[in-house]
C-alpha cells in the first residue's frame, strides 16, 4: 500500500479579531528620580559658582588672554609636543629592544623601564636640575650653562615619558597577529621594513588610545616644571598672583586653559582613533 501525502498549506481557524497585546515598557521610576535629583544638584552647584563673587570672574576675564598667560600657554604646548615626540621616539626604540631576541638589549630595556617608572617625576626633575653637583663640567662646558631650566624640563619629562611609551608601543606590537608577520617574512621583507610597513601601522589601533591619554596627562603634567622655575602656564599665573594676591581667579585662568586644550586634544584623539580603526568593528 502506498501512502500519498498531499502538500497543502495548513489553515488556522479564524477566530475573528481578538484583543491586541500592548507592550508596556518597564517603569524605572527610581532611575529617573535619581537623574532629576542629580541634575538639580548640578544646577545648584553651577548657580553657586557663577553667582559667588569670591571667584572674581571679572578678574578672570581681564587676565585670561594677557601676554604673560599666553606666553606660558605657548611654552606648555611646546613642551608637551617636544616631550611626546621625543618620548615616543625613545619609547619605540626601547620597545623594539624589549622584543629583541638579544638578552642584553632586553635586559637594558627592562631595566630602563623599571627605573624610570619606579621614581616620581618630581624627584627625577630635581635630580636633573642638580646634576651640576655630580658633573660640574661636560666636554669642557659648565653643566649649569648647558642644562638650563627648560632643557632640564625637556630631558626629565622625556626620559620619564619614554618608559611609559615603551610599554604602550610594546603592547601595540604584541597585539598584531603573528600571521601578519609570517606573511611579511614570506615576502622577503627585512626586519625593519616589516616593523615600519606591516607591524606599526596595524599596532597603531592599539597604541592610539593610551597614547592619547598620555598626551593629555603630559599636558597637565608639565605644570610640575614650575617647581624649577620654568615659565609654563601655571608658573605664569603664579607670578601674577604673587604680585596681585588674587590667587583664586588666576588659578581659574590656568584651569580654564587646561580644560580648553585637553578638550581639543580629546576631539583630535577621537578622529585619529577612527582613522586607524577603519575596516574594523570599532570604527564609528
Amino acid at each position: 500500500m502506498s501512502l500519498t501525502l498531499s502538500k497543502q498549506p495548513s489553515v488556522l481557524p479564524d477566530d475573528g479579531p481578538g484583543p491586541q497585546l500592548r507592550i508596556v515598557p518597564v517603569r524605572r521610576t527610581g532611575q529617573w528620580a535619581a537623574a532629576v535629583a542629580l541634575l538639580f544638584l548640578l544646577a545648584l552647584a553651577l548657580v553657586s559658582v557663577v553667582r559667588n563673587d569670591a571667584f572674581q570672574w571679572g578678574v578672570v576675564g581681564d587676565y585670561f588672554a594677557t601676554a604673560a598667560v599666553l606666553r606660558g600657554l605657548w611654552l606648555t604646548l611646546w613642551l608637551t609636543a617636544a616631550v611626546m615626540a621625543l618620548g615616543f621616539a625613545l619609547g619605540t626604540v626601547l620597545a623594539v629592544m624589549r622584543l629583541s631576541a638579544n638578552p642584553v638589549l632586553k635586559a637594558v630595556s627592562w631595566g630602563y623601564v623599571w627605573l624610570f617608572r619606579s621614581t616620581p617625576i618630581l624627584v627625577q626633575l630635581l635630580f636633573w636640575f642638580n646634576i651640576g653637583a655630580l658633573y660640574p663640567e661636560v666636554l669642557g662646558v659648565r653643566t649649569v650653562d648647558l642644562m638650563g631650566p627648560v632643557t632640564v624640563a625637556v630631558v626629565g619629562l622625556t626620559l620619564h615619558e619614554a618608559a611609559y611609551a615603551a610599554e604602550v608601543v610594546r603592547g601595540g606590537i604584541l597585539s598584531v597577529e603573528r600571521g601578519q608577520i609570517e606573511a611579511a617574512q614570506s615576502l622577503g621583507l627585512g626586519r625593519w621594513r616589516r616593523l615600519r610597513r606591516i607591524v606599526l601601522p596595524q599596532a597603531m589601533r592599539s597604541i592610539v588610545p593610551p597614547a592619547g591619554n598620555m598626551l593629555i596627562g603630559t599636558l597637565k603634567g608639565t605644570s610640575i616644571v614650575s617647581i624649577i622655575a620654568v615659565q609654563d602656564l601655571l608658573y605664569s599665573v603664579q607670578l601674577v598672583y604673587h604680585r596681585t594676591y588674587q590667587v583664586v581667579p588666576l588659578l581659574l585662568v590656568a584651569t580654564i586653559w587646561y580644560v580648553v586644550v585637553t578638550s581639543l586634544l580629546s576631539i583630535g584623539q577621537y578622529y585619529v582613533e577612527r582613522y586607524y580603526a577603519r575596516g574594523s568593528a570599532d570604527a564609528r
